[in-house]
């Protein structure tokens, strides 16, 4: 008689889901992936995927694409408000850690990983929104959803992101997402408004006195080839407000912030369209991150603010790890607690760095913004050599 595999219910299939149920399947699991959202395609901005998240695509043979369908970045150049260039980080990025940076557009990643899921019989299932989770005994455990559908498995992943649901079921009075006080603003320009700049693939960033903007390429589309972002406090105002006010009412309001910034800052901000805005969340560290017959990975177990651009790799990361654990055959519990014992020191610490960095995108005074700049200048070089520890991390060796 055959025996039968072990089946996995993965909730959410942004990032971390559909990569953990591809390395489940792999490792002789059966995985069914569940996703609250309708299937749609183009939604979201512009993010880059570091050296070490990189190699985790590399494992699921989708690097090389990619790399084409995105942006190598070469460097990350630091300027003031008023076009000073302050130093840089993170150069020659695939010779030092044997894959490079790239940009690209999210949508892109996350179609490419569902897509890649359907075709390694991984079954994904949309319009799902997770109720709540019942595992009792040494029955199957129960996913609810709102449609008042339910399915079956041996285990519950949850990889449903911040506003994790899963999260609840592992730490009833856990803590809850909050704001940080930031604000994000991104979206999309034609290739050309950079190409004609010759910055080729460097990405080009700026401190304000309050706040910050960031610009580079993340594909060959000409029409949307080139990102950007504006990080600013919040000054009492939800993303979701702003989105109420519509799209002219945003672009006026980037205009007026970002005033007096270097070029080509207000030609991109005048040339935007389809701006993204979102409140910047984090989640207090969590006590535990399994529950049973139930674990956390990505953002539902370690949350991080987008300040280190490592969200994305984090997530890949733990899809990675949590397969190889897997594969070893261990008692469940046992394989949940060493995967946390494992992950969650990298994890935190990382937490921590996104946390500081955004600190440097508050408000501040003239000479407080011309003290930070001129530390920057000197500090440069050694934060470089300081965050080579999340970039140089292989998954596969770890």
């Amino acid at each position: 008689m055959t025996r039968r595999s072990r089946k996995a219910l993965i909730i959410g299939a942004g990032i971390a889901g559909p990569a953990t149920a591809m390395f489940l399947t792999r490792a002789g699991f059966e995985a069914e992936l569940y996703e609250a959202w309708p299937y749609s395609t183009g939604i979201g901005g512009g993010l880059q995927i570091a050296p070490n998240g990189m190699h985790v695509l590399a494992e699921l043979g989708l690097a090389d694409d990619l790399i084409r369908r995105g942006s190598i970045a070469e460097s990350f150049d630091f300027y003031s408000q008023g076009g000073k260039k302050l130093g840089s980080l993170n150069r020659n990025m695939q010779e030092r850690f044997g894959q490079p940076a790239v940009n690209m557009c999210r949508a892109t990643l996350c179609e490419t990983l569902i897509d890649k899921a359907w075709s390694s019989n991984v079954s994904v299932f949309f319009e799902k929104r997770l109720v709540k989770i019942e595992d009792r005994g040494d029955q199957p455990v129960i996913a609810y959803f709102a449609d008042g559908t339910t399915a079956e498995g041996d285990f519950v992943i949850g990889a449903d992101g911040v506003h994790s649901v899963a999260r609840r079921h592992v730490i009833p009075d856990g803590p809850t997402p909050f704001d940080t006080g930031l604000l994000g603003f991104g979206g999309f320009v034609p290739r050309a408004m950079l190409e004609k700049l010759s910055i080729g693939q460097r990405m080009e960033t700026t401190f304000g006195q309050s706040g910050f903007f960031g610009y580079g390429l993340c594909s060959p589309d000409p029409n949307e080839g080139a990102m950007w972002w504006s990080t600013q406090p919040s000054r009492g105002m939800t993303a979701a407000a702003f989105r109420l006010q519509g799209q002219d009412a945003i672009r006026q309001h980037l205009r007026d912030f970002h005033a007096g910034w270097h070029d080509p800052i207000p030609a991109i901000i005048d040339a935007a369209d389809n701006i993204v805005v979102t409140d910047t969340l984090d989640v207090a560290t969590l006590p535990t991150w399994s529950r049973k017959r139930t674990l956390l990975i990505g953002d539902a177990a370690h949350a991080t603010s987008p300040h280190a651009g490592q969200g994305v790799s984090l997530a890949l990361e733990d899809a990675l790890r949590l397969g190889m654990l897997m594969r070893d055959g261990q008692e469940l519990g046992l394989t949940f607690q060493a995967f946390e014992h494992e992950r969650r020191p990298r994890a935190e610490k990382i937490v921590a760095l996104a946390r500081r960095n955004g600190n440097s995108k508050r408000e501040f005074s003239p000479a407080g913004a011309w003290l930070r700049d001129h530390v920057m200048k000197l500090m440069l070089p050694l934060a470089s050599k300081g965050m080579d520890f999340m970039y140089a991390y292989n998954p596969r060796a770890a």
